[in-house]
Formats: structure tokens, C-alpha cells, sequence
């Protein structure tokens, strides 16, 4: 068998699966730990496990694009929501934290040729992919923030949970709050 860049991970998995702390978990329907739903970027300069100390079973965690709030997001919160209001009725109910970063790299698609040849290559539609780019994530998260307290699919169980904006600061390492959970 040849080596990948995958290996040591597979051995550092070995290891984790040594410990019982593949047992501290929550359980199916679950409420993570510490009551989060967190939506952030892709880029791994902002792994929420080393940025925030977040540990297994602490939060959900979405990642995409510039961490923005997209139709698929929506989708997902909705279900998580879905499987709060069915399952776990009398259970707390958790926090959303969207977070936007400093210099991400979803900021090269405001660079007119580089979204226009995305598109043609089957990515985001143009005016989609305009929309993704993360310039200032002050301003973003804030709309973000917004998009989401709007979400017609979330409206049934938005009066339940807070929603909140940050901003992380790649050079500080700093999170910052935009917009505070409300």
C-alpha cells in the first residue's frame, strides 16, 4: 500500500479510537454539548477545533465557501430544527454563530475574469458567485446574519434560538462579535 497525504491522519485516527473519548458523545437526536450551531468558512486557517477550543460534540459545524449563509445552510438548519422541534421538544434550545474571516480566499470571486471563467466551468452562476465573496466579513456576516433570521423554512422555529455575527481576524487571531445573538 502507498503512502498518502491521508496516512498520518489514518494513524492519528488509530489513536483517537484507543481513547474513550469516542464515547463522550452526544446521542442521536442529539443536542450538541454546548448548545452551537456554527456556520464558518472552508479555509483551514480558521479550524473552529484550534481557533475556539471546540471539542467533539461541543457544536454543529458547517463549513463552506467564505462560511456563507447559502439555500444549502438554510436547508440543513432547517432540518436540525425539524429534528429539535420532533425529537427533543423539551430540550434547550441553541445558538447560531456565523463567522466570517479576514483575508479569505472567497474574495478572489469579486475578480470579474476569475468568477466569469468558474461559471463557464460549471461552478456558481456569476452573479451567485459575486454574491459569495467575503471583501470586509463585518459587512457580510451582517447580511448573512440577516439572510438567515429572513429564511421562510426557518421561520417556525426562529423564535426558539439566537442568532449571532462574528468576525475573525487572521493576523490577531481574535473573534470579534458583529452582530450579537439575539
Amino acid at each position: 500500500m502507498t503512502s498518502s497525504r491521508f496516512s498520518v491522519l489514518l494513524e492519528r485516527n488509530e489513536q483517537f479510537a484507543a481513547t474513550e473519548a469516542k464515547h463522550d458523545i452526544p446521542a442521536i437526536p442529539f443536542i450538541p454539548f454546548r448548545q452551537l450551531y456554527l456556520i464558518t468558512c472552508i479555509d483551514p486557517r480558521v479550524e473552529p477545533a484550534a481557533s475556539l477550543g471546540l471539542r467533539l460534540g461541543e457544536a454543529v459545524v458547517a463549513r463552506n465557501v467564505g462560511g456563507r449563509v447559502t439555500p444549502a445552510v438554510i436547508k440543513d438548519l432547517a432540518w436540525i430544527c425539524h429534528l429539535h422541534e420532533t425529537k427533543t421538544p423539551d430540550a434547550d434550545w441553541f445558538e447560531v454563530a456565523i463567522i466570517h474571516h479576514t483575508d479569505c480566499g472567497s474574495a478572489l470571486l469579486a475578480d470579474e475574469d476569475l468568477r466569469h471563467t468558474f461559471a463557464a466551468r460549471g461552478g456558481y452562476d456569476e452573479r451567485t458567485a459575486a454574491d459569495m465573496a467575503v471583501l470586509d466579513p463585518a459587512v457580510t456576516v451582517r447580511a448573512d446574519v440577516a439572510r438567515l433570521r429572513a429564511a421562510p423554512e426557518l421561520l417556525p422555529s426562529s423564535k426558539h434560538f439566537a442568532i449571532g455575527g462574528y468576525a475573525y481576524d487572521l493576523k490577531t487571531g481574535l473573534l470579534t462579535t458583529v452582530v450579537p445573538p439575539s
